[in-house]
């Protein structure tokens, strides 16, 4: 998006109007705003059909579901959603969950297919709207940078194998992203191919991706499924070499249905998980992308009503016989440099891809499955992150662990399965840190202010007779025990016998039942020993909690210090230490 923000004197809208920003923005619209409008509109239409309809070909419906699944949704949005120049629509991400879900249900009937990816869209509207109306948003955190790298690039891969039939002209008939891969490669050893698909195929591959590499400006796209509509009608190549083209589509819009005529009860119960993570992922893209762009036109977007707007875009899908939608990160860009100022540009958008269901339905009937698959695997190729994934091999490996999980999880076990399984790793892993917490002996260096940690600064001084042992964590019943024993082992290990032991406890955010009994028995041990236990940096409402617990009589005011330092000097006064610091 290299046009400059768009400029909205306009306020932002409160009352009712806060309801359905987009009619707030139109009623009080500016005409100079107009000519820009249009144009974006009808440049975004040029690419919301084919990748429409590649995208629902890919989400395992005909091509013809992904038009009706952008329609309405871009008159949704464009009514009730915050952001001026969002585009809603079939997003390639979501496709393979899509396909994931409904195809093992769906036993090979079409119909059934429709119905359920229907069903599924209302059933993630609705989990998107109790996101918005209960502000659940920070659900969408489970989705770790790790996580997401993993699950895009085996959403990608995953894809990608999908189109491959299509880009080779003949049917794959197993299921499993591998086994298909093998399947396409025996067929084409044994020369089962459509020479005409492959043609097609890999030439609109490589025009869009040399079109996106020299010039990015172009709509790659759209050019690259002209030429190749054009093609195959000029020549008639369905019917001369066997090609496999879209067909007639339905003259018409689609007519408001419930579609749960032909879906069960334990359909339901299937499709229940992956709505509600289909409804986490659109969250987190729509979510990323609204801020992106409030940031650079200046404005403000409200999270939960753009979660409110794009649930009812979904219900509207469901509706209206399209399935899951979500934003879009390639075709916002087209529609923001392309000029569009407002949600007009979508309904343009809208309004042309109606015109061309109604008016000129024969217009797509000569486009070639295999151009729609290059066009669903360029998609994938530009949401791949296997740098990333590299990176955090160098950064930090068990973050590259959590990648590879769930990119591992979704290849060979698929998209629910996956990702529930990456998430509770993740949340293992959290677990385990917070089980395990980093601690350390604090000595001062000569040079530098306060006190640090021994292990980077070996060459540090310690003060005689006492111990400043630093805790990174809570306290509380899993890491309780470790506590206990780290402090004891910080005494053994003391090059001077121990008078008292600091604990630096400013990470220490909360204490439970369990740790402070711990604290109890530690104290009793060390003072056994002749060792007192004193506190710096502890929290108001952590030492209240002490209190609470009933520990006054062993921790009362004169065992809390504000910092290491005042601790340290209270000491050193107390107990006449010969020792003198680097800045006296």
């Amino acid at each position: 998006m290299n046009t400059p923000p768009p400029s909205f004197p306009l306020p932002q809208p409160t009352g009712w109007w806060r309801w359905a920003p987009g009619v707030h923005v139109l009623f009080n619209y500016q005409r100079d705003w107009l000519a820009s409008d249009i144009v974006a509109g009808l440049v975004l239409s040029a690419i919301l059909v084919p990748v429409g309809m590649g995208y629902a070909e890919a989400a395992g419906v005909p091509a013809i579901y992904g038009l009706y699944a952008t329609i309405i949704p871009l008159v949704i949005y464009a009514l009730l959603g915050p952001s001026r120049i969002m585009v809603l629509g079939p997003d390639s991400t979501l496709a393979a969950v899509i396909a994931s879900l409904i195809l093992p249900l769906a036993g090979g009937s079409v119909e059934r297919a429709i119905a359920l990816a229907g069903v599924l869209a209302l059933m993630t509207g609705v989990c998107l709207l109790l996101i918005g109306f209960a502000r659940l948003g920070v659900m969408a955190d489970l989705f770790s940078k790790p996580i997401r790298l993993g699950f895009f690039n085996a959403i990608a891969l995953t894809v990608m194998i999908s189109q491959l039939p299509k880009l080779m002209g003949f049917s794959a008939t197993v299921s499993g992203s591998l086994a298909r891969l093998a399947e396409m490669v025996r067929g084409f050893l044994d020369g089962r191919g459509n020479p005409a698909a492959m043609v097609v195929g890999v030439s609109c591959l490589v025009l869009i991706l040399g079109i996106r590499h020299w010039r990015p400006r172009w709509p790659a796209v759209l050019i690259a499924v002209v030429l190749a509509t054009s093609i195959s009608a000029l020549f008639n190549l369905s019917a001369t070499v066997g090609l496999d083209v879209v067909g007639p589509v339905p003259r018409g819009l689609p007519v408001p249905t419930l579609p749960f005529a032909t879906v069960t009860l334990d359909d339901l119960r299937v499709l229940a998980p992956g709505a509600a993570i289909i409804a986490l992922l659109a969250f987190a893209d729509t979510s990323v992308l609204s801020r992106a762009l409030a940031q650079r036109s200046g404005t403000r977007v409200n999270p939960d009503q753009e979660m409110l707007a794009l649930g009812s875009a979904n219900l509207a899908a469901g509706l209206m016989q399209g399935f899951p939608i979500s934003s879009s990160n390639s075709r916002t860009p087209v529609a923001a440099s392309a000029g569009a100022q407002t949600q007009l540009a979508n309904l343009v958008g809208a309004g042309v891809i109606a015109l061309l269901l109604v008016l000129a339905p024969g217009l797509v009937k000569d486009m070639p499955q295999a151009a729609l698959g290059a066009v669903v695997i360029t998609a994938c190729i530009s949401f791949t992150d296997w740098p990333g994934m590299l990176a955090l091999l160098r950064q930090r490996r068990v973050e590259f662990m959590l990648a590879a999980a769930s990119f591992l999880g979704v290849v060979f076990y698929g998209v629910i399965e996956g990702i529930v399984g990456a998430i509770a790793l993740s949340l293992l892993v959290m677990v385990w840190n917070a089980w395990h917490p980093y601690h350390t002996v604090l000595v001062r260096v000569n040079g530098m202010k306060g006190y640090h940690d021994v292990t980077r600064h070996p060459e540090g001084r310690f003060v005689p007779g006492l111990v400043l042992f630093r805790w990174d964590e809570q306290l509380f019943f899993a890491n309780a025990d470790l506590f206990h024993e780290a402090v004891l082992q910080a005494v053994d290990q003391a090059i001077t016998p121990t008078r008292q032991v600091i604990v630096a406890a400013d990470a220490v955010n909360d204490i439970d039942v369990t740790a402070a009994d711990m604290l109890a028995v530690l104290d009793h041990e060390l003072e056994a020993r002749g060792i007192d236990l004193q506190f710096a940096g502890l929290k108001g409402h952590v030492k209240d909690l002490i209190m609470r617990y009933g520990l006054s009589p062993r921790f009362d005011a004169e065992h809390f210090h504000p910092t290491v330092g005042n601790a340290v000097n209270v000491y050193r006064a107390r107990h006449s230490v010969n020792w003198k610091d680097w800045d006296e």
